[in-house]
């Protein structure tokens, strides 16, 4: 398809799920934006989608746990005149620490990161695309947001605000031309997920259901998104997740933290 002169944002655009939004947005005409930490990444990432689909791919290269990032966002595409109808925010960190053993900056690092700097890109950018006539908005949540489990808790309370603003800010933009989707997702096959000690047995688990390719996961979250959907969640395994975590006891929970702080010691 050809530039059809609309633009998406993509946060984390350099790897992972946010690659996989790119080549996908691109691949439908759209001029993407790509936001990430990574430079390099994300240069590299342009001249592809430049050269592969013929669609203006600018580049900010920025850490979104800072105060005025999204500022910074919104004015550049204001400077720029560019017509965003797609806000896809979807960069994150995981932390699989104790509270009390996580450095305090990195704690206030991962609730700007997936709180604040999202909140503040949806508050500069919908009324844009209300006056625009049309907008879509993409939060990524997670499974874990159900999961107030130790070593995951700080993460998943992070995810659960995402889930939380984005069903009221959907809610507020009823009648309007801009839809709000929540992609709620559990394991993805991305670098997000690391060493993880399940990792091991990765092709088992994408081969039974309870993890999805990144690919995957991107197109049927963008399908959702563009079908005005509320939200998203993919897998079987997910929704029964869902449907369990708030039955755990706190008991258990507690063996379970004493038994990963003596594995952490070994």
């Amino acid at each position: 398809m050809q530039f059809n002169n609309k633009y998406a944002i993509v946060t984390g655009a350099g790897s992972g799920m946010g690659r996989c939004y790119t080549l996908q947005l691109a691949e439908r005409g759209y001029g993407v934006l790509l936001v990430d930490i990574n430079g390099n990444a994300i240069e590299e990432l342009s001249l592809q989608l430049t050269s592969q689909y013929g669609v203006p791919a600018p580049v900010l290269c920025i850490d979104l746990t800072l105060p005025q990032a999204a500022e910074q966002i919104s004015g550049l595409c204001k400077e720029k005149g560019w017509c965003v109808e797609i806000l896809i925010n979807n960069a994150g960190m995981l932390i699989t620490t104790p509270i009390e053993e996580t450095a305090p900056d990195k704690l206030q690092r991962i609730v700007a990161l997936h709180c604040t700097t999202p909140l503040l890109l949806c508050r500069l950018l919908v009324p844009q695309m209300k006056e625009a006539g049309r907008g879509y908005i993409l939060n990524v949540s997670s499974i874990t947001a159900w999961m107030d489990w130790p070593v995951i808790g700080i993460y998943g309370c992070t995810k659960r605000f995402v889930k939380g603003y984005s069903r009221a800010l959907r809610t507020e933009c009823l009648g309007t031309p801009v839809s709000v989707t929540t992609a709620i997702f559990g394991a993805v096959d991305t670098p997000l997920l690391g060493n993880l000690p399940f990792m091991r047995f990765r092709k088992l688990l994408l081969r039974l259901g309870f993890m999805i390719s990144p690919e995957k996961a991107t197109r049927l979250a963008l399908k959702a998104m563009f079908k005005h959907k509320s939200k998203l969640i993919p897998c079987l395994s997910d929704r029964l997740v869902i449907m369990l975590c708030p039955l755990m006891p706190t008991c258990l929970l507690h063996i379970m933290a004493k038994k990963i702080k003596l594995t952490d010691q070994k």
